[in-house]
Protein backbone atom coordinates (compact mmCIF):
# COMPACT_ATOMS: atom_id res chain seq x y z
CA UNK A 1 0.00 0.00 0.00
CA UNK A 2 1.20 3.89 -1.28
CA UNK A 3 2.45 5.49 2.37
CA UNK A 4 0.85 9.18 3.51
CA UNK A 5 3.47 10.88 4.81
CA UNK A 6 1.98 14.05 6.64
CA UNK A 7 3.77 17.75 7.74
CA UNK A 8 2.03 19.73 9.76
CA UNK A 9 3.04 23.43 9.32
CA UNK A 10 1.21 24.82 12.82
CA UNK A 11 4.59 26.10 14.28
CA UNK A 12 5.50 27.93 11.02
CA UNK A 13 2.43 29.01 8.97
CA UNK A 14 -0.29 28.66 11.75
CA UNK A 15 1.24 31.27 13.97
CA UNK A 16 1.43 33.65 11.13
CA UNK A 17 -2.48 33.65 11.24
CA UNK A 18 -3.52 37.05 12.66
CA UNK A 19 -4.19 37.67 16.51
CA UNK A 20 -2.72 33.77 16.73
CA UNK A 21 0.73 33.15 18.63
CA UNK A 22 2.43 30.76 20.72
CA UNK A 23 5.21 30.97 22.91
CA UNK A 24 7.96 28.63 22.68
CA UNK A 25 6.93 25.90 25.39
CA UNK A 26 3.36 26.07 23.42
CA UNK A 27 5.53 25.17 20.23
CA UNK A 28 7.55 22.58 21.96
CA UNK A 29 4.41 20.75 23.27
CA UNK A 30 2.76 20.77 19.84
CA UNK A 31 5.90 19.20 18.37
CA UNK A 32 5.75 16.45 21.32
CA UNK A 33 2.11 16.09 20.35
CA UNK A 34 2.47 15.68 17.21
CA UNK A 35 5.00 13.35 17.49
CA UNK A 36 2.83 11.17 19.16
CA UNK A 37 -0.01 11.11 16.28
CA UNK A 38 2.65 9.71 14.22
CA UNK A 39 3.48 12.88 12.25
CA UNK A 40 6.44 12.51 9.61
CA UNK A 41 7.70 16.12 10.13
CA UNK A 42 7.18 19.66 11.81
CA UNK A 43 7.90 22.75 9.89
CA UNK A 44 8.95 24.04 13.51
CA UNK A 45 9.89 27.52 12.87
CA UNK A 46 12.22 29.86 11.23
CA UNK A 47 16.11 28.94 11.51
CA UNK A 48 17.01 32.51 10.25
CA UNK A 49 14.83 33.96 13.05
CA UNK A 50 16.75 35.03 15.75
CA UNK A 51 14.22 35.43 18.55
CA UNK A 52 13.14 31.82 17.66
CA UNK A 53 17.27 30.54 17.94
CA UNK A 54 16.78 29.07 21.51
CA UNK A 55 13.47 27.08 20.97
CA UNK A 56 14.61 25.69 17.72
CA UNK A 57 18.45 24.29 19.06
CA UNK A 58 16.33 23.27 22.47
CA UNK A 59 14.54 21.64 20.06
CA UNK A 60 16.49 19.80 17.97
CA UNK A 61 17.97 18.59 21.57
CA UNK A 62 15.24 16.83 22.43
CA UNK A 63 15.57 15.23 18.97
CA UNK A 64 19.14 14.10 19.83
CA UNK A 65 17.94 12.66 23.33
CA UNK A 66 14.69 10.77 21.68
CA UNK A 67 12.13 12.63 23.18
CA UNK A 68 11.05 13.88 19.92
CA UNK A 69 11.48 10.96 18.11
CA UNK A 70 11.27 9.71 14.91
CA UNK A 71 9.48 12.93 13.61
CA UNK A 72 11.98 15.20 11.60
CA UNK A 73 11.91 19.27 12.85
CA UNK A 74 12.24 20.96 9.64
CA UNK A 75 12.91 24.52 9.38
CA UNK A 76 11.18 27.23 6.66
CA UNK A 77 13.30 29.68 5.30
CA UNK A 78 13.69 31.40 2.00
CA UNK A 79 15.26 29.56 -1.48
CA UNK A 80 18.37 31.65 -0.98
CA UNK A 81 21.96 30.55 -0.10
CA UNK A 82 22.37 33.27 2.44
CA UNK A 83 19.36 32.34 4.28
CA UNK A 84 20.87 28.57 4.55
CA UNK A 85 24.35 30.31 5.76
CA UNK A 86 22.48 31.99 8.45
CA UNK A 87 20.28 29.25 9.38
CA UNK A 88 23.47 27.37 9.79
CA UNK A 89 25.08 29.66 11.93
CA UNK A 90 22.16 29.67 14.56
CA UNK A 91 21.00 26.61 14.33
CA UNK A 92 24.08 24.13 13.23
CA UNK A 93 22.34 21.37 14.04
CA UNK A 94 19.33 21.38 11.81
CA UNK A 95 18.80 18.42 9.72
CA UNK A 96 16.09 19.55 7.46
CA UNK A 97 14.57 22.37 5.79
CA UNK A 98 12.29 23.50 3.41
CA UNK A 99 13.36 26.16 1.29
CA UNK A 100 10.65 28.33 -0.90
CA UNK A 101 10.98 30.77 -3.67
CA UNK A 102 7.87 32.37 -5.55
CA UNK A 103 7.17 30.89 -9.21
CA UNK A 104 4.78 32.90 -10.79
CA UNK A 105 4.98 35.89 -13.58
CA UNK A 106 2.93 37.58 -10.97
CA UNK A 107 5.11 37.27 -8.15
CA UNK A 108 8.65 38.17 -10.65
CA UNK A 109 6.76 41.19 -11.54
CA UNK A 110 5.43 42.28 -8.51
CA UNK A 111 7.02 41.23 -5.28
CA UNK A 112 10.40 40.63 -6.97
CA UNK A 113 9.47 44.24 -8.70
CA UNK A 114 10.99 42.35 -11.94
CA UNK A 115 14.52 42.00 -10.91
CA UNK A 116 13.98 38.20 -11.11
CA UNK A 117 13.73 36.58 -14.18
CA UNK A 118 12.58 32.52 -14.65
CA UNK A 119 15.94 31.34 -14.64
CA UNK A 120 17.08 33.25 -12.15
CA UNK A 121 14.39 32.28 -9.49
CA UNK A 122 15.85 28.68 -10.63
CA UNK A 123 19.41 29.59 -9.90
CA UNK A 124 18.70 30.83 -6.48
CA UNK A 125 16.40 27.67 -5.74
CA UNK A 126 19.04 25.62 -7.22
CA UNK A 127 22.32 26.97 -5.31
CA UNK A 128 20.49 27.11 -2.02
CA UNK A 129 19.59 23.22 -2.51
CA UNK A 130 23.31 22.11 -2.96
CA UNK A 131 24.06 24.71 -0.46
CA UNK A 132 22.25 22.96 2.20
CA UNK A 133 23.25 19.28 0.97
CA UNK A 134 26.73 20.23 1.01
CA UNK A 135 26.73 22.03 5.01
CA UNK A 136 25.31 18.59 5.76
CA UNK A 137 21.62 18.64 5.21
CA UNK A 138 20.08 15.10 5.59
CA UNK A 139 16.08 16.42 3.63
CA UNK A 140 15.88 19.35 1.75
CA UNK A 141 12.06 20.05 0.25
CA UNK A 142 11.62 22.39 -2.00
CA UNK A 143 8.67 25.11 -2.20
CA UNK A 144 6.94 26.51 -5.16
CA UNK A 145 4.96 29.14 -3.54
CA UNK A 146 1.82 30.59 -6.00
CA UNK A 147 2.64 27.74 -7.84
CA UNK A 148 -1.45 27.65 -8.96
CA UNK A 149 -0.64 31.00 -10.97
CA UNK A 150 2.60 29.69 -12.07
CA UNK A 151 2.89 28.56 -15.77
CA UNK A 152 2.53 24.42 -15.89
CA UNK A 153 5.51 24.22 -18.24
CA UNK A 154 7.67 26.36 -16.11
CA UNK A 155 6.76 24.83 -13.38
CA UNK A 156 7.71 21.23 -14.55
CA UNK A 157 11.37 22.78 -15.19
CA UNK A 158 11.15 23.86 -11.41
CA UNK A 159 10.99 20.74 -10.51
CA UNK A 160 12.82 18.73 -12.27
CA UNK A 161 15.86 21.40 -11.55
CA UNK A 162 14.69 20.85 -7.85
CA UNK A 163 15.22 17.26 -8.49
CA UNK A 164 18.50 17.45 -10.23
CA UNK A 165 19.89 19.18 -7.21
CA UNK A 166 18.58 16.74 -5.08
CA UNK A 167 15.87 17.76 -3.14
CA UNK A 168 13.47 15.31 -1.51
CA UNK A 169 10.58 16.42 -2.02
CA UNK A 170 8.83 19.17 -3.93
CA UNK A 171 5.83 21.32 -2.84
CA UNK A 172 3.07 23.04 -4.83
CA UNK A 173 1.70 25.86 -3.25
CA UNK A 174 -1.83 27.39 -3.79
CA UNK A 175 -1.02 30.36 -1.45
CA UNK A 176 -3.65 32.90 -2.83
CA UNK A 177 -6.12 29.97 -2.74
CA UNK A 178 -6.54 29.96 -6.77
CA UNK A 179 -7.16 26.34 -7.26
CA UNK A 180 -10.19 24.62 -7.74
CA UNK A 181 -10.25 21.33 -6.82
CA UNK A 182 -10.55 19.90 -10.20
CA UNK A 183 -7.96 22.67 -11.40
CA UNK A 184 -5.19 21.04 -8.81
CA UNK A 185 -5.96 17.56 -9.93
CA UNK A 186 -5.18 18.51 -13.18
CA UNK A 187 -2.06 20.26 -12.74
CA UNK A 188 -1.07 17.93 -10.41
CA UNK A 189 -1.27 15.12 -12.95
CA UNK A 190 0.30 16.39 -15.51
CA UNK A 191 3.66 17.43 -12.81
CA UNK A 192 3.58 13.81 -11.93
CA UNK A 193 3.24 12.25 -15.81
CA UNK A 194 6.30 14.27 -16.13
CA UNK A 195 8.07 12.27 -13.72
CA UNK A 196 7.16 8.87 -14.47
CA UNK A 197 5.14 7.53 -11.65
CA UNK A 198 7.68 9.19 -9.13
CA UNK A 199 4.98 11.69 -7.96
CA UNK A 200 4.38 10.21 -4.37
CA UNK A 201 8.37 11.36 -3.89
CA UNK A 202 7.37 14.61 -5.18
CA UNK A 203 4.64 15.67 -3.36
CA UNK A 204 4.03 14.96 0.37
Amino acid sequence: MPKIYLLDVTNREGVQTAHLGLAKIEKTIVNMYLNEMGVYQSEFGFPTTRHETNYLNANLELSDLKVLSPIRLSGWMRAVKKDVEVAYQLVPKLKYMNLSISTSDQMLSGKFQGKMSRQDVIQSMVEATQFALQAGAEGVGVNAEDASRTDIDFLVEFAQAAKEAGEERFRYCDTLGYDSPFSIYDRILKIGDHFSGEVCQLFR
